[in-house]
């Protein structure tokens, strides 16, 4: 078994889109039948990792730690090694940059 989809919610939609670019992902906008329209990016490997809108009070996704490897280069900012992060609304965010 392997995991294949990651979904946030937040208040702060286009902050956390902005933040998760800059650590390399590509999001497209996206909308199911009537459902709100949200953000999606496919990681390498095939896992989907999606920013939804918190519609209520309570919705968004609580305290997580995510941990993601990257090829991500000085173009983003980062040097080759291990970085502890916080997105906008304050998850720990450990990213591995390649060397």
């Amino acid at each position: 078994m392997r995991a294949n989809l990651i979904v946030i919610y937040t208040h702060r939609l286009s902050e956390c889109r902005k933040f998760y670019e800059s650590l390399g992902l590509v999001f497209e906008e996206e909308q199911h039948g009537t459902g709100p329209r949200h953000f999606a990016a496919v990681l390498p490997g095939g896992m989907v990792f999606e920013l939804y809108p918190a519609a209520a009070p309570g919705r968004e996704s609580g305290p997580v730690r995510l941990g993601f490897g990257s090829e991500v280069r000085a173009r983003h900012g980062y040097a080759a090694g291990r970085h502890m992060l916080r997105d906008p609304d304050g998850r720990t965010i450990e990213l591995h940059v390649a060397g």
